[in-house]
């Protein structure tokens, strides 16, 4: 099934090596936008958003396509809920919204 724009997805990113929680804005042969953190901040973010702090929001990327090496839908399980599911968890919000 194609991954299809606004979906919550997941990148792995090359040279430097990054890993990214995100939704797809477009996908094409020169590369992907997507508005994203870096998912090393998803718990602290979480924390922020829910205390009412000052938080850094999602940015809007390009990457070319020489750089990912991975894109995968964000896709839960029974045990282990999707990372768009901890976050609606967490703060009561949908990850859309940022």
């Amino acid at each position: 099934m194609k991954i299809e724009n606004g979906e919550s997805v997941m990148l792995v990113l090359h040279t430097p090596r990054e890993k990214l929680l995100g939704i797809l804005d477009e996908i094409n042969a020169a590369g992907v936008f997507v508005r994203a953190i870096d998912l090393g901040y998803f718990d602290d973010w979480c924390s922020s958003i829910v205390n009412g702090e000052s938080y850094l929001p999602m940015s809007d990327y390009f990457f070319p396509m020489w750089r990912l090496e991975r894109l995968v839908r964000d896709e839960g399980t029974e045990d282990h809920p999707s990372m768009a599911e901890q976050f609606k968890q967490r703060t009561g919000r949908h990850l859309g919204e940022f």
